[in-house]
């Protein structure tokens, strides 16, 4: 089973961001130790909790301290940017690690009405031109558009990534023959009849082929018990964030106090019901059976705890699981 890491450098209570990416850095590196296909950073903004605002400038860290695993965005938010800016950034990034890089692409927000106005002047209006936008960054990266190449020119073009939550992005990635990432941590959606949806409308694209990548929220631990300890952590963040807070992820101790509300509580299990959380066994047979009901060929892992190195025991047990 073909593992891969999506991480979003959280800050933990009495972490600096600093020490929120250079985590995330020794996380990349346990993948690469480990097996895992790739690591994905994160584009999200004026959040005080999450320190990946650039993955295009984050990657170039992660991939001068890595030496086998793949690296990319998860996702570049591309209705900010001009198309070329980003073929240019992901064509220096090749030339730099070789046939190592994915352009992943969304076209969420990633953060706050006032984030949003203060990146671009206009993005909504950049939304709904997403089918013209990837067509000019396929072209660059590409380098088939005649106009003007986006230097430098790797030897290994890198990898273009649709990611979603919706049956609207599977269609998309289908029509525009892109690889399709979905992002089942985050949506309410049924997985397996997107990733179904996605195959059956998939037009090739020169010699392309449909691929999925299925987004899963887990934390494994060497017990089920510790497992969940470790999980509350993000479970409690995620419940002080619906309040409108922006507050550093929260120690276990810290969270396992936190008074919840009789609705706070049906928060909790609706997304404890989203995780996968449990012993290295237990998360190995969960993500076969997802598996085989998706079909997906891929799994892009996102873990958040309080301790790194939790992070990193997590994503070791469960490569070690699957790989027994």
């Amino acid at each position: 089973m073909k593992l891969s890491i999506l991480d979003q450098a959280p800050v933990a209570e009495g972490q600096t961001p600093k020490e929120a990416l250079e985590a995330s850095m020794k996380l990349a590196q346990t993948g690469d130790a480990y097996g895992y296909t790739r690591f994905w950073a994160a584009e999200h903004h004026a959040w005080s909790s999450l320190a990946s605002s650039s993955p295009e400038v984050f990657l170039g860290y992660i991939g001068a301290h890595t030496s086998r695993i793949r690296i990319g965005s998860g996702a570049v938010l591309l209705p900010y940017y001009k198309p070329y800016k980003v073929a240019e950034n992901f064509n220096m990034l090749a030339t730099l690690f070789g046939d190592r890089v994915d352009i992943g692409i969304g076209r969420a927000p990633g953060g706050s009405a006032e984030a949003s106005e203060a990146l671009s002047d206009g993005f909504l209006q950049q939304v709904f031109r997403m089918p013209e936008l990837v067509d000019e960054l396929v072209g660059y990266v590409e380098n088939t558009d005649a106009r003007v190449a986006a230097h430098p020119l790797p030897l290994y073009s890198p990898e273009i990534w649709m990611l979603g939550t919706s049956r609207k992005s599977a269609a998309f990635a289908a029509e525009k023959g892109l690889l399709y990432c979905f992002g089942q941590f985050m949506s309410d959606e049924d997985g397996a009849e997107i990733l179904d949806a996605y195959r059956e409308q998939y037009i090739p694209r020169q010699d392309s082929r449909p691929y999925t990548i299925m987004g899963v929220s887990v934390v494994c631990a060497r017990t089920t018990e510790a497992a969940h300890d470790i999980a509350m952590s993000w479970l409690i963040w995620q419940v002080q964030q619906s309040h409108g807070g922006d507050g550093a992820i929260p120690s276990i101790e810290a969270a396992k106090a936190y008074e919840l509300t009789a609705e706070d509580e049906k928060k909790l299990q609706s997304m404890k019901e989203k995780m996968i959380i449990g012993n290295p066994e237990e998360v190995a047979d969960a993500l076969r059976v997802i598996q085989d009901r998706t079909g997906a060929d891929e799994f892009m892992i996102i873990t958040i705890t309080f301790s790194p190195e939790d992070k990193r025991k997590s994503y070791q047990y469960i490569a070690q699981a699957l790989n027994e």
